[in-house]
């Protein structure tokens, strides 16, 4: 059967006749050949080499979890909103990895905000006191932060018109309930992330719950075992105590009847006491707190980053988070 020649045949003749002619043609050639391949060789080192060095980097990255009661712009501003907002992007933009969670306060307008519902999150049944409060899990984007924010909603507990008070500002009752299934939402979600945090910082009193479930109730699981609590203090005192009944509704995994005893009267300033002894750093947020909470702070012999009203008040909080978790490996 007739086939045709390949051109290549043709053009290797010609390749032959130019390398054969010239011993200089031949030089050039195999100097060329031998340039290209160590190009090749170092590019491909060069490339491994990279690679590796960039892993390596973003495993040895630190990884901070923010806790806020408020964040800006999903509310007016203050000083803990304007700390949720400022300090995440700051963190992130020196170098470590964060996560951000808030209530899903009833007074957030989702389509303005673009929250939207992420089902592979949402799902799980909590159950507080006697009963089961769905766990919606919603999320929002910071785009000139590139930060996002993660929302912990329940129809039960945070639809409302109002924060923490009604319309006539008095407290509400189940504020208490609304505090720890927040607080349980929060750890509950990012086990289901998978992201383990090295500091967990909580901003105000409705994450006060969030520093006894990392170190009682999750302190086994692999994604808080190694975990460090940071609680900073705000001027966000309240005036009546909450409900009488909340030590029953934190009887969970690992947590005694003793671990509980300090808020049987669960005013402002025993919950406080009751954040900050299960926290292994305090930060003082505001120039002005509750005196007798700054008392108790000063003479409990924990580590404590004074109130920084500077400009750059980020440099301590990082350096703060670094010393933390330091203590932790010599501890070790």
């Amino acid at each position: 059967m007739w086939r045709s020649k390949p051109r290549i045949s043709f053009k290797m003749c010609l390749f032959e006749k130019w390398l054969v002619g010239s011993k200089n043609n031949c030089h050039f050639f195999f100097i060329l050949l031998y340039f290209i391949s160590s190009l090749h060789s170092s590019y491909r080192k060069f490339r491994k080499l990279y690679i590796g060095w960039i892993t390596q980097g973003k495993m040895k990255r630190k990884k901070v979890l923010f806790v806020s009661q408020e964040i800006m712009p999903y509310l007016p501003e203050s000083n803990i909103s304007k700390v949720g907002r400022v300090l995440p992007q700051a963190i992130q933009e020196r170098g470590k990895e964060i996560r951000t969670f808030m209530p899903r306060w009833g007074i957030i307008n989702e389509r303005r905000n673009q929250l939207h519902e992420v089902i592979r999150l949402s799902g799980m049944n909590l159950v507080i006191g006697d009963t089961d409060h769905p766990l919606i899990i919603k999320v929002a984007s910071i785009q000139s932060a590139r930060m996002q924010v993660y929302f912990i909603d329940n129809e039960d507990y945070f639809h409302r018109k109002h924060i923490l008070t009604d319309e006539s500002g008095k407290y509400f009752e189940d504020n208490d309930e609304r505090a720890v299934f927040f607080a349980r939402g929060v750890m509950e979600t990012v086990k289901k992330l998978r992201w383990a945090p090295d500091i967990i910082h909580c901003h105000g009193w409705f994450t006060s719950f969030i520093p006894i479930l990392a170190k009682k109730t999750y302190k086994d699981d692999p994604i808080f075992s190694k975990a460090k609590v940071v609680f900073s203090v705000y001027n966000d005192e309240f005036d009546l105590p909450l409900n009488s009944s909340l030590k029953n509704k934190l009887k969970l995994e690992n947590i005694s009847k003793k671990d509980i005893e300090p808020i049987k009267e669960p005013n402002y300033l025993n919950l406080i006491k009751f954040a900050t002894h299960y926290s292994d750093g305090v930060i003082i947020g505001e120039k002005k707190i509750n005196k007798s909470v700054l008392e108790y702070i000063k003479t409990s012999g924990m580590t404590v980053l004074p109130f920084d009203d500077g400009k750059d008040f980020v440099a301590p909080i990082d350096q703060f988070y670094d010393q933390i978790i330091n203590d932790n490996n010599n501890d070790k």
